[in-house]
């Protein structure tokens, strides 16, 4: 085996078994590598590739990268890695999946943090072909090529965050646009669907093509200095959370789980809708990649 190939991650563990923790491990696992899923039940994983190995406690050789995948509490993510390096000592290369959590915390509390590091990935993790990737101040060179490396076997390209901040990239991006739409709902502006189908027919569409800082300089930095000046200052810059979101959280209208949230999904086939989603974002990304 050359030097290369023993840096190499072959075998990859994910703690948790949830819809992301599926996701991670489907990603791996169709990428051919050796793959363990740690869960409370391994009945529950069945639909996944007989290749993958669900347990229920750790096993005795090491894997080459363990993601955790499990809720997002504190106590739960430092209890779990505090186990994993008794366990493994410094072998693995140990990574937390939160989106919300401080990384540079669970990094504190770590004997080796030189070999933890953040991988944030969005649902459905097996099909968006690009992950966020968190460095914390002690992460390694080496750390980070090895994971990088790994994720590029599974197609997917890794966004570096230099350090880590609250939502990283992706969600900071996300809230700050929903913050102004649940905005334009408090006020009566604009229905849900409205935003919905801008989303889908002209801001998405474009963002797809030309991203969001490219986009400004083609049509020009001055036209988007002058636009900055007279709407930046009428936007919702509140920092409490929405309350058309708050509002339906408290009266239990969590969207398709419950039958209602923003839209109305009694009768509605869900697993039908998803997958139809699911196959037409599939169409998307084949199309984007081959017209790279």
């Amino acid at each position: 085996m050359d030097v290369a190939d023993k840096d190499s991650i072959h075998t990859v563990m994910v703690v948790g078994s949830g819809s992301m923790g599926r996701g991670i491990i489907l990603s791996f696992a169709m990428a051919g590598f050796n793959t363990i899923v740690l869960t409370r039940d391994p009945t529950r994983l069945s639909d996944l590739p007989q290749d993958v190995t669900a347990r229920q406690e750790l096993p005795e050789e090491s894997p080459d990268l363990i993601i955790e995948a499990i809720p997002e509490k504190m106590e739960l993510k430092e209890a779990l890695f505090e186990r994993l390096e008794q366990t493994y000592g410094d072998t693995p290369i140990l990574a937390s999946n939160t989106s919300s959590l401080p990384l540079d915390k669970i990094a504190d509390g770590l004997k080796n943090p030189g070999r933890f590091i953040g991988i944030h990935y969005m649902h459905p993790a097996e099909s968006l072909p690009m992950v966020e990737v968190i460095r914390v101040s002690q992460t390694s060179d080496h750390t980070l090529s090895r994971v990088k490396a790994a994720l590029k076997k599974t197609g997917k390209e890794s966004i570096v965050l230099k350090k880590p901040i609250v939502g990283f990239l992706i969600n900071r991006l996300q809230h700050a646009l929903l913050h102004e739409a649940y905005y334009l709902i408090e006020e009566g502006i604009v229905e849900a669907k409205d935003i919905d189908d801008f989303a889908k027919w002209m801001f998405g569409p474009r963002m797809c093509v030309t991203g969001l800082i490219e986009q400004k300089d083609i049509s020009g930095l001055d036209t988007h200095a002058l636009a900055q000046q007279g709407i930046v200052p009428h936007l919702h810059l509140s920092r409490k959370p929405s309350r058309v979101v708050q509002d339906r959280y408290e009266r239990g209208e969590l969207g398709v789980k419950t039958g209602r949230g923003f839209y109305d999904w009694r009768g509605c086939d869900v697993a039908s809708h998803k997958a139809h989603a699911e196959y037409k974002l599939q169409k998307l990304i084949k199309l984007l990649k081959d017209d790279r």
